[in-house]
């Protein structure tokens, strides 16, 4: 139904264009007229008249539409709701309204049913009294709008207002988007440091969140039970090992590659070789950690094993490597777009200088695209920061304190996803500590951006 109400009012702006605009050309015919807008702006003008109020009434709808409709049941089956609890209330409303839309929740009961036609019926009805309002609402103030047409009409103003306020709603929305994130991991993360010391959650070097404290006693025996059990260094660790090897493999490949694509391969090589190269960023990363998981950690453990090496069956330099493998298009194709954006008149002049092109590589092209560069090497950083599925089927679940890359580690991003798996309740440590996980990690990735910006200003100032 929303996909159908979408649909004609689209097609009503289009039609409401075409009227528009035949109506300003028809003015624009008499030669003693002078537009003093295009007709293409008298086209939009009447198109966001006929459309933007009905869909303005479509939105509230869907807004306050459910709470009216949910209030209306509840009204009418006001004697069985009174002797439920809140929590079975909402269940019957929402095992009500899924029946009505065809979704059944185990075997309804007679009020659930009754409940269900109750909605239906309210569905038909809602959906007819919508129409007929966004009908009207479209046909009269598109009207107005197109008797409103005149030759002096300052329609370019109009749109283009329209244009920046709809501009200016988009940016908020992606502002208030970021804001409401952090805020929702800032206020889930104060819960969770209530129960848990914050200096020991950041420098303890236990993490097992699995023998959490959740039984009987005082919020201080708790907390001090829960002390010891969530500390977060080796997540840490074993979330920078895996990134530093990963970086390892795709730093110097992705380079190296992006600087044989720019100024050595020919057109017709680049033309086949950078499409085929950007092929494994459209790979998921499932199938990364299936190949990684069933090829790459058991070649590695037969080669340790054939060296005298203890190699444990999930590794970090397993899940390291094909991470690395999977980043090297972001590192190769951000950087060969920085290096082919540096003057041409820069190589030039050092060719006519007498520099090799080798020497025109290493001290003019790359210190001129260094800013480009630590821009792609930090996204790089932060993509394989922020990786889970490999790191899952590569290098397990363990939270292990180590440096050695053939051990199992984990990850802050995979133990995200572990403690939010299933039914959990949003009142205890152990899921609590999920937020405090996201909130470390995005700190994390936000001093990385800050550091990669001052280099990145710093040496743009040089080259601009």
């Amino acid at each position: 139904m929303g996909s159908l109400v979408l649909l004609l009012l689209i097609l009503s702006g289009i039609a409401a264009y075409v009227i528009g605009r035949r109506r300003a050309e028809t003015l624009a015919d008499d030669q003693t007229v002078r537009l003093h807008s295009r007709p293409t702006y008298h086209g939009l003008y009447v198109a966001i008249w006929t459309v933007f109020p009905a869909f303005a009434a479509l939105l509230l709808w869907a807004i306050f539409g459910p709470g009216i409709e949910d209030w209306i049941v509840s009204s009418r089956f006001s004697g069985h709701v009174r002797t439920l609890s809140d929590a079975a209330h909402q269940a019957f409303i929402r095992d009500a309204r899924a029946l009505a839309g065809g979704v059944a929740y185990g075997e309804p009961g007679d009020q659930v049913r009754a409940a269900a036609l109750n909605y239906k019926s309210l569905f038909a009805i809602s959906s007819i009294l919508l129409g007929i309002v966004m009908a009207a609402l479209a046909a009269i103030c598109g009207y107005r709008a197109y008797r409103a047409l005149s030759a002096k009409k300052r329609t370019r103003h109009i749109v283009e207002r329209v244009i920046k306020v709809i501009l200016i709603a988009c940016s908020a929305v992606a502002i208030l988007t970021t804001i409401g994130i952090v805020l929702s991991l800032v206020f889930e993360s104060i819960l969770f440091f209530r129960k848990v010391p914050f200096f020991n959650f950041l420098f303890g070097f236990h993490w097992s969140p699995q023998s959490a404290f959740e039984g009987a006693g005082t919020a201080i025996e708790a907390r001090d039970a829960n002390a010891n059990v969530f500390g977060v260094v080796p997540l840490i660790a074993g979330t920078l090992l895996i990134t530093l090897i990963a970086m390892a493999v795709a730093a110097p490949v992705g380079l190296m590659s992006a600087i044989y694509l720019s100024d050595y391969a020919s057109q017709r090589f680049r033309a086949v070789a950078k499409p085929l190269l950007e092929v494994l960023a459209g790979i998921p990363t499932v199938v990364y950690g299936f190949f990684a998981a069933l090829t790459v950690a058991p070649a590695i453990r037969g080669w340790g094993e054939a060296l005298g090496l203890s190699v444990a069956s999930e590794s970090a330099l397993a899940a390291g490597l094909v991470m690395g493998i999977m980043i090297i298009p972001f590192v190769s194709s951000l950087s060969d777009d920085v290096i082919s954006a540096v003057p041409q008149s820069l190589r030039d002049g050092s060719a006519a200088l007498g520099a090799t092109r080798s020497e025109t590589i290493r001290r003019i092209i790359l210190p001129a695209a260094l800013p480009g560069i630590v821009s792609a090497l930090m996204l790089a950083v932060s993509r394989a920061i922020g990786e889970t599925m490999i790191v899952v089927m590569a290098a397990g679940l363990a939270a292990n304190l180590t440096i050695n890359p053939l051990e199992a580690v984990t990850t802050v991003t995979v133990q995200i996803v572990t403690l939010l798996v299933g039914d959990q309740e949003f009142d205890s440590a152990k899921t609590l500590a999920a937020f405090a996980l996201g909130l470390l990690l995005f700190t994390i990735t936000l001093v990385l951006n800050i550091l990669a910006l001052r280099v990145v200003n710093k040496y743009r100032e040089q080259y601009d």
